[in-house]
């Protein structure tokens, strides 16, 4: 997301609380509940350049977007206790939060605020990043365009590209059109791109995994808290929709098994990497169901409603970003109106285009 979206969208945020439109919308469209989506947790603010910034809160924002759900008269549960509690919806709203990744900072900074305040949370692992295998290549490409003082060149599907990086905006401008470029590629592609990328600016492409993710005895540490769900993120963090049903397969049900192998109890749970639209879809919500998962989560935007009891496995999620650590947009996003706004947007385009 660029900066000036950024800009509109908290601009957006704020005047629907100030003018209190969310606050009139609420009983409409709250829904029944609502399961954040979280990766890393660090104090440290963040650098001029950065754009996986997004991806990155701080630890008095999750204490202070736990406190106010609490006093908003939220219950917030277990995944495992989800399904039942959207088939039999109370006057009560519920949430849950979950971070995506096995992130070593889950472990030092986040679980001692969840463990302080008796909250549970969930936490999906990609089962090579334990093994120190994974690819954190959009991590890896950021690395390389901030050691960059002049400019970036790579080579894309054939075609050679070229952008200044002197500056923070011209670094953020490169990583915007680079990023985008190799989410349309499949993804062994598109990772070969970034290794090839980082080996020229002197970085090891697989350096990143062993230095930011938990290992298995860290997740063990701790799924030994009763707070702590350990559940699957795929092996390798693939976009599955680019990959045929027998991989996706793989990917799904190795890193179930893997879990349940390394843990000694049942992996219920599973979150779909990336989980956008172009990374997961019918076929994907089907495998996850063949496989018994109680609860799959893409990163789908919205809430949660009763109907989402026949949904299990295509749950959307509310990110808790980076770039909207305001309680101000989480009061705004957790009224529903924000969602039920771009929904019926999105439905009437399509009724024009269908005209």
């Amino acid at each position: 997301m660029s900066r000036r979206t950024t800009r509109l969208l908290r601009a957006a945020l704020a005047a629907m609380y100030y003018s209190g439109a969310d606050g009139l919308a609420a009983p409409f469209t709250r829904g029944a509940g609502v399961i954040f989506m979280l990766h890393r947790v660090s104090s440290e603010p963040p650098a001029e350049f950065e754009p996986n910034r997004i991806l990155k809160v701080t630890p008095e924002f999750i204490e202070q977007v736990i406190v106010h759900v609490i006093e908003a008269g939220f219950d917030i549960l277990r995944l495992d206790e989800v399904p039942a509690r959207l088939s039999q919806p109370t006057s009560r709203p519920f949430a849950c939060f979950t971070f995506d990744d096995g992130y070593r900072d889950n472990l030092e900074v986040a679980y001692p605020v969840f463990r302080r305040l008796g909250v549970p949370f969930t936490v999906y692992i990609p089962t090579d990043y334990p093994d120190g295998r994974g690819d954190l290549w959009w991590l890896m490409l950021e690395r390389v365009i901030a050691a960059s003082d002049h400019r970036v060149s790579v080579e894309i599907a054939g075609t050679s590209h070229s952008h200044a990086s002197h500056t923070p905006a011209e670094k953020d401008a490169a990583f915007e059109e680079i990023y985008w470029h190799l989410r349309r590629l499949p993804e062994p592609d598109a990772r070969a791109v970034v290794a090839r990328l980082a080996e020229t600016h002197g970085f090891t492409a697989g350096a990143l995994c062993s230095e930011l993710m938990m290992d298995w005895d860290a997740i063990r540490e701790l799924a030994r808290d009763p707070l702590v769900t350990i559940a699957a993120h795929t092996r390798s963090h693939l976009a599955l929709a680019k990959l045929d049903e027998e991989d996706v397969r793989r990917e799904m049900s190795e890193s179930i098994a893997r879990i349940e192998a390394e843990l000694g109890r049942p992996c219920r749970h599973f979150s779909y990497p990336y989980g956008c639209v172009a990374s997961a879809g019918t076929r994907e919500f089907a495998i996850a169901r063949e496989l018994g998962v109680a609860t799959a989560v893409t990163t789908r935007k919205g809430l949660l409603y009763p109907a989402h009891a026949d949904q299990l496995t295509a749950l959307p999620r509310l990110s808790l970003n980076g770039d909207f650590q305001d309680l101000r947009y989480l009061k705004v996003m957790l009224s529903g109106m924000p969602f039920a706004l771009w929904n019926a947007v999105t439905r009437e385009s399509a009724d024009i285009a269908e005209a």
